[in-house]
């Protein structure tokens, strides 16, 4: 029979989206155990593109919810996991690496950022994965036949105060599939002018603050990068107030 055609073309080393100069990211999540035993170590190569669109590009908070998901990864297999606003998809693809059944998203107006999801499942050898044109506050086709989830991961999401609502407003319409779903998320916070707490009341979901210590994310680098205004990162799980 013929050989299957891929989905999208080879990407190479310093070829970006119209011109833009890309180049690859290495990431290495690892795990030390006792003394004598081999650590579990993941290691995860992502495209950057140094370009307007926030999403081209690794910002702190997605090395941090991919730490948050390395440390909880053995509860990851079998679990079908959504990542919104995905860009470069550094969470989503550690999720896929470590057994979930994973769907990338941005939105549908942006094909640059799907394009860069498409580049990172390439370049992680993850042609499971599927990328799906999805924005926030749109009742879409593909909205409408995304499967339940179990977790809906989001780093840094909660950017431009406009879009809060528009977020939650998806959010919600996810959790009504399956009202155990979860939101793992991380923000940067940036201003003490806003606050989730009365979206998320209003939508009748629940937070929890989870210390960034409790999951080995308040060291000076971490998965070996660098992390600029790590300390002002909130690690947050939001869940559906009727699905307790």
């Amino acid at each position: 029979t013929a050989a299957r055609r891929p989905a999208y073309a080879p990407w190479q080393p310093g070829l970006g989206l119209r011109g833009h100069v890309a180049r690859a990211q290495r990431f290495r999540f690892s795990r030390e155990t006792g003394s004598g035993a081999e650590g579990a170590v993941l290691e995860i190569r992502v495209p950057q593109v140094l370009h307007l669109q926030y999403g081209m590009y690794v910002w702190p908070c997605a090395v941090v919810l991919a730490q948050y998901l390395w440390f909880h990864r053995r509860a990851l297999p079998g679990k079908a996991v959504l990542e919104i606003g995905a860009g470069v998809s550094l969470p989503g693809i550690l999720a896929a690496k470590c057994g979930a059944e994973v769907i990338l998203s941005d939105s549908s107006e942006l094909p640059h950022c799907l394009e860069i999801c498409r580049q990172s499942c390439q370049m992680n050898n993850l042609p499971q994965v599927d990328v799906v044109g999805l924005t926030w506050g749109h009742i879409s086709w593909d909205l409408l036949t995304l499967p339940p989830q179990d977790i809906i991961l989001a780093s840094d999401v909660f950017f431009e105060p406009e879009d809060f609502e528009d977020i939650l407003s998806t959010v919600y319409f996810l959790m009504q599939k399956n009202p155990k779903v979860q939101l793992w998320s991380t923000y940067q916070v940036r201003s003490a002018n806003w606050s989730l707490e009365g979206l998320l009341y209003k939508w009748d979901m629940n937070c929890v603050h989870v210390p960034l210590e409790s999951f080995d994310a308040d060291k000076e680098d971490i998965a070996e990068s660098a992390l600029p205004g790590r300390h002002t990162i909130e690690m947050l799980v939001i869940s559906f107030g009727k699905g307790l």
